[in-house]
């Protein structure tokens, strides 16, 4: 079955988004801007992405709401060599312990490879971040549990609720606030239920907000429900963050909140999979695809 180029999501290798492209083995990347007019429309089904780099050999067309973009069997396939499955007892790399925090009363504890630095944190759009520590994947995973039982710090939060939060952020002093006062509160447990094995990283604050975009853009107010045969995304990229961009449009799209323009949040997770034709984005911008609220190798300009 052969397809042109389908978009495999945004990466965050350093302080500037970056969306991923396949066709067949060939791959290449877009490097995104602020300020710049991205465009496409959505053509014929949506496919599974496949697992593990593998294409999918069922070809399976998938719902246009999965944020996954797999069918069951892939999606079973990509989550039982994931390190959040648990199977990778004997990893030898080093890993380490974060908080990351999404906005006010949004802080979560996780993991990541060492040699990955802070892509991970960005790719989940967290606005603050400090390294708890650092050492095997089974110490780090120990002190995930110890921070969920002992402080009640979840290790994950929906996306969702990050965007609900993400246009009311307060100030840098108030972000860092709360990722500085559940550091201290880790720091009490070394020698009640914080692992030998990990070795604590001193607290070093860093705040996205910047490389996102979120202190200098409107705030987003809808954001996009699926993609459709022959629906459109047409804006210019004011702010990004994990896998969200948000884009400034004209029109109104279709569903919830339709009739005027604002600040549309596109999950780029809802079009991996989906076969992307080119849109002029000089054109006016728009979107026409449906809506919801919130709360309720390179390529030449735009996205090819």
């Amino acid at each position: 079955m052969a397809f042109g180029w389908r978009c495999t999501g945004v990466a965050w290798p350093g302080d500037e988004p970056q969306l991923g492209w396949s066709r067949g083995s060939e791959r290449r990347v877009s490097t995104l801007a602020y300020g710049v007019g991205l465009g496409f429309r959505a053509v014929g089904e949506r496919h599974c992405v496949g697992a593990r780099g593998n294409v999918c050999p069922l070809g399976a067309v998938v719902s246009g709401r999965s944020a996954g973009g797999r069918c069951p069997e892939c999606a079973r396939l990509d989550r039982a060599h994931s390190v959040a499955a648990d199977t990778l007892l004997d990893d030898p790399r080093t890993y380490r312990v974060y908080l990351a925090w999404f906005g006010p009363g949004l802080v979560k504890v996780g993991i990541t490879r060492e040699e990955r630095d802070a892509a991970r944190l960005r790719e989940q759009g967290a606005v603050v971040f400090s390294w708890l520590g650092r050492g095997p994947l089974m110490a780090a995973r120990r002190t995930e549990e110890v921070l969920r039982a002992a402080l009640g710090v979840p290790d994950r939060i929906a996306y969702a609720r990050k965007r609900t939060v993400r246009g009311q952020l307060p100030g840098e002093r108030e972000r860092f606030g709360e990722v500085v006062e559940l550091y201290g509160r880790v720091a009490e447990l070394e020698g009640r239920g914080w692992p030998e094995s990990l070795e604590r990283l001193p607290l070093d604050v860093v705040d996205h907000g910047g490389i996102f975009g979120l202190d200098r853009a409107p705030r987003a107010t809808r954001a996009v429900r699926e993609l459709v045969d022959g629906g459109v995304v047409v804006g210019e990229l004011v702010a990004a963050a994990g896998p969200d961009l948000h884009l400034a449009v004209d029109g109104g799209g279709s569903g919830s909140g339709s009739g005027s323009g604002g600040v549309v949040v596109l999950d780029t997770r809802l079009i991996t999979g989906w076969e992307l034709a080119a849109v002029d984005p000089v054109a006016a911008n728009d979107v026409r695809v449906p809506l919801i609220d919130i709360g309720g190798g390179g390529v030449q300009g735009g996205l090819f």
